[in-house]
């Protein structure tokens, strides 16, 4: 997926200039013009950011070019999955085009040394996951968590969160958030 050609795809959509989306978005006129061009692959934390100004979902942005299926699916292979990571982490959404979504599952991959940004992460909803590889640390308002293979979480995602991979190996967790609009 271009990511910079359907942000200017779906910006020229709603009828907002790069300027007017960036200020809706509380973001510069560049980052908005950079991500355009693909001068830079912009953070999970960062695309949420710039999508708020639209408004839309990281899962309604990444399903754009999605096309309805006549029969609603029941299994998605590993090769069907919608990956809405931004190059460094690794999403995986389960049941993209589910009709009526009341949850995003998602598997995730945080290689070593990987974040989801400085900037907290704060949206409508819960959280909950296992880890299922490797360790993964947590922050969620002023308290941080190490989390082992087999630990989980679950917590009001309106709560600042962030994720950080700070180990030598890789972390892979299985998670469920709501709303389905992640």
């Amino acid at each position: 997926m271009d990511i910079g050609e359907n942000l200017k795809k779906v910006r020229k959509e709603k009828g907002l200039s790069q300027r007017e989306l960036a200020k809706r978005a509380g973001v510069t006129n560049s980052t908005i013009s950079m991500i355009e061009k693909n001068s830079v692959s912009p953070s999970v934390s960062s695309l949420k950011k710039v999508l708020s100004g639209l408004p839309m979902s990281l899962v309604e942005f990444f399903s754009i070019e999605d096309t309805q299926e006549t029969e609603q699916k029941v299994v998605y292979r590993s090769d069907e999955l919608l990956d809405i990571g931004d190059g460094m982490l690794d999403f995986k959404l389960i049941g993209r085009d589910f009709p009526n979504r009341a949850m995003s599952v998602m598997s995730e991959t945080y290689p070593s040394g990987s974040d989801t940004g400085i900037e907290m992460l704060k949206h409508e909803g819960q959280e909950a996951a296992m880890v299922i590889e490797g360790r993964l640390e947590l922050t969620v308002g002023e308290e941080v968590f190490e989390l082992a293979e087999g630990d989980s979480y679950y917590f009001n995602s309106e709560l600042p969160h962030r994720f950080r991979n700070p180990y030598d190996e890789p972390c892979r967790i299985v998670s469920a958030t709501t709303p389905a609009n992640f």
